[in-house]
């Protein structure tokens, strides 16, 4: 009586087109190559799509800076300055981003620096006025200038500044550049600077 083997032949072969795979897995169809090609390219799209915006990225934004990050350091007239690169020089900050390369290396005017003032200038760089919105450099601060338009970088509550030095005068003045404090060099020249006249009758002069 012959034996009957219901899914291979009399050797205990697999059958023609159910090839048997360690495990009991069966072969995988068609259908399973097309689904993981499938996934393969989408895969691969996305990783091409995600490298192409990068690079638009930078092409936009420019490559990073390769010089070092700003830095503070204080001018020989006792104000704040921007330190250059060769870690020796420091000019004035409102030498920065004004057009002109101050730094042997012109590290004082680069793009990535003065791309959008006062946002891109260090902090330290920068001082704000009494209106938010206006700002002016820090060496301004208490120069005796009203840089701001309103005295805010000159007054308090604002700001808090040393009294008059010795080349100027203290009196309320009367002429827009000046707010609590006039050159000597104005005292007795027959015109008020202050609305005391002050700068007319007690002021030595220069």
């Amino acid at each position: 009586m012959n034996k009957i083997f219901p899914q291979g032949d009399a050797n205990g072969n697999a059958a023609a087109g159910s090839k048997a795979l360690p495990g009991g897995e069966a072969d995988c169809s068609p259908c399973c190559y097309s689904r993981r090609g499938a996934c393969l390219s989408a895969f691969l799209m996305l990783l091409l799509t995600t490298l192409a915006a990068l690079i638009t990225l930078v092409a936009i934004l420019g490559p990073p800076s390769r010089t070092p990050g700003a830095q503070a350091c204080v001018t020989q007239m006792n104000r704040t300055g921007f330190l250059c690169n060769d870690r020796s020089s420091c000019i004035p900050a409102s030498r920065v981003c004004d057009g002109v390369r101050t730094c042997a290396h012109g590290e004082d005017e680069e793009e990535a620096l003065c791309r959008t003032v006062p946002r891109s200038l260090p902090g330290f760089l920068v001082a704000h006025c009494g209106d938010p919105a206006s700002w002016i450099y820090s060496d301004q601060m208490c120069d005796g200038i009203n840089n701001c338009g309103d005295c805010s970088d000159e007054l308090s509550p604002v700001t808090t500044c040393p009294p008059c030095g010795p080349g100027w005068w203290p009196c309320p003045s009367t002429v827009f550049k000046y707010c609590s404090c006039i050159p000597r060099s104005l005292c007795r020249d027959h015109v008020q600077h202050c609305s005391d006249w002050s700068d007319e009758y007690s002021c030595p002069g220069p």
